[in-house]
């Protein structure tokens, strides 16, 4: 009765690994676990858990000799500091005589009862290892590890049965050999499953990545525009779940959801990669394949030709007809006309940059401008400038006419809808909300949805404030030149009081210094200017 008492508790102990196995999440836990429980369970000294490479090499994971006080690899942040065992030698036959590497080649437990009198195995290295430490390695027993697909995936070796009674080193038992052998199955089951969830995992990531660097590919003038906000969106994450004062003092975001929001960041423009590049890079007013201003330029030279020659005509036809004139006067206007045409030109070329708000009055100026008369091939008369120029021209702020807004603004209905077409786990199904919101304001005056504060989480509210100021101090803006921070800031804060921003995530995102970090990571020096945080509208300390 007692051994069948010993062997009961036992297999629970196995039971409890197996279900401890298959909940862990980390991979150094979990190549401890595997080996603490198998020393447990077979009451060995030492043991090594070794990992199965793809070119076909056994590295060692996992050392412990608890008579000697080693612990190595896992948790405990020391490596194990020896070379991986090969399983074939250079000349390419196989290394059986190494134990672990016996042990996969021959798809077979190895269960050695002393090491010093066992053949066919190389145990000068043991023999080297005893010598130098004063240890005396005897019983062995090395179990290959295999998944459900009956793949050898690594070795879990174990080092002198003890006693339990007297401490003796003794043989690993049939029974010690099976319950570990059963321990290595559900660990490899175990290791199988976390590689293949820790390989989505990172396929899922990548190829995340690499959509945003496909929507930052796509456009010179937003490059990185996507990788740095997710950066910006996290520190402010980060801030918010260690702040302890205030209205978000009871704010708390778990490690599932600090990475949702991580995602969400990353995809939050992903609709982009359906808006057309002439949009998305429209440095100026007049680009469509190209800026049409040398078109204008063109147009006014022919201009001042016209005239030129409509001057000289008046004069033959005054000569021929006896009629006086006076050469001067004329040269003179000609000369006035040709100095309002450079004038013109001059004013359409600083308006097509489209860097300064475009009052009523240039607005009218453009239309008087594109009442010129100039001849066509035809000889006939036609505008200056056409429809869709002057539409253009008389942008009032920015270089997008209302038209292409729309269409720009139209990549977060398609992000949107991108995002929420996806059959997302448990813990990501919130990336859409929080991806899907960074256009929003506080005020319902947003889009795509009008949502105000109340009806937004505080990660979606997070994402707006990370994606525009990471848009003010971009350097790679066509339309624009990079603000530094106290320009950046004080813009901010006007959006703030204009009921734009999340008012506590901004006080947050300045009280906190969080600008100041992402400027030292992503700024350029000249950027990076003397903050005075008390002028900063709206601001409340």
């Amino acid at each position: 009765m007692p051994h069948y008492h010993v062997l009961l508790a036992r297999l629970e102990r196995l039971n409890r690994i197996g279900v401890a196995l298959s909940a862990e999440r980390d991979n150094n836990r979990l190549l401890e676990m595997i080996l603490l429980g198998a020393k447990e369970i077979t009451n060995a000294d030492g043991g090594t858990l070794y990992t199965l490479t793809d070119d076909d090499h056994l590295r060692f994971e996992i050392m412990r000799t608890d008579s000697l006080g080693i612990a190595l690899g896992g948790t405990t942040g020391k490596p194990v500091p020896f070379p991986a065992l090969p399983l074939h030698l250079e000349d390419g036959t196989p290394n059986a005589s190494m134990v672990a590497a016996h042990a996969v080649l021959n798809d077979r437990t190895v269960n050695i009862q002393n090491a010093y009198a066992a053949h066919g195995f190389d145990f000068s290295g043991t023999r080297q290892f005893d010598q130098q430490t004063g240890y005396h390695s005897q019983s062995l027993l090395a179990i290959p590890m295999k998944n459900h697909e009956n793949e050898i995936i690594g070795v879990l070796q174990l080092i002198n049965a003890m006693n339990p009674d007297d401490g003796r080193i003794v043989p690993f038992s049939a029974e010690s050999q099976h319950l570990a052998e059963s321990l290595a199955s559900q660990a490899a089951v175990a290791l199988t499953n976390y590689n293949l969830i820790n390989g989505l995992k990172n396929l899922f990531e990548s190829f995340i990545e690499l959509i945003a660097d496909a929507i930052d590919e796509k456009s010179p003038y937003t490059g990185g525009h996507c990788r740095r906000v997710p950066e910006l969106a996290m520190m402010i994450a980060e801030a918010a779940n260690a702040n302890s004062e205030g209205v978000l003092q009871s704010f708390r975001m778990s490690d599932k959801e600090m990475y949702e929001l991580r995602i969400a960041a990353w995809l939050h423009d992903c609709g982009k990669l359906t808006t057309p590049e002439y949009i998305v890079d429209k440095p100026t007013k007049l680009t469509t394949i190209f800026d049409r201003i040398e078109l204008l330029d063109q147009r006014f030279e022919l201009l001042k030709t016209q005239a030129e020659m409509e001057m000289l005509h008046q004069q033959v036809k005054a000569l021929e007809t006896g009629q006086p004139f006076d050469t001067a006067v004329m040269q003179s206007q000609l000369q006035n006309y040709k100095r309002q045409l450079d004038e013109d030109r001059e004013f359409l070329r600083g308006i097509n940059s489209g860097s300064e708000y475009m009052a009523p009055k240039h607005q009218q100026r453009v239309h008087r401008i594109a009442g010129y008369c100039l001849l066509n091939a035809d000889g006939q008369p036609s505008s200056f400038l056409t429809e869709d120029e002057v539409h253009n021209l008389n942008i009032p702020s920015g270089t997008l006419t209302e038209e292409e807004r729309q269409i720009i603004n139209n990549h977060i209905v398609v992000t949107i809808n991108m995002l929420e077409s996806l059959p997302y786990p448990r813990d990501l199904r919130q990336v859409p909300e929080f991806a899907g919101a960074h256009h929003e304001r506080m005020d319902g005056k947003g889009y795509p949805r009008g949502l105000t504060r109340e009806q937004m989480s505080v990660p979606a509210r997070i994402m707006g404030i990370a994606d525009i100021f990471e848009a003010l101090t971009a350097r790679d803006r066509p339309y624009k030149k990079a603000n530094t921070l106290s320009e950046a800031l004080a813009i901010l804060g006007k959006m703030k009081q204009e009921g734009q921003l999340d008012p506590d995530l901004f006080d947050l995102f300045v009280r906190q210094k969080i600008y100041r970090d992402y400027a030292w990571q992503f700024l350029d020096p000249e950027q990076i200017d003397e903050v005075d945080e008390h002028k900063i509208p709206g601001y409340i300390p």
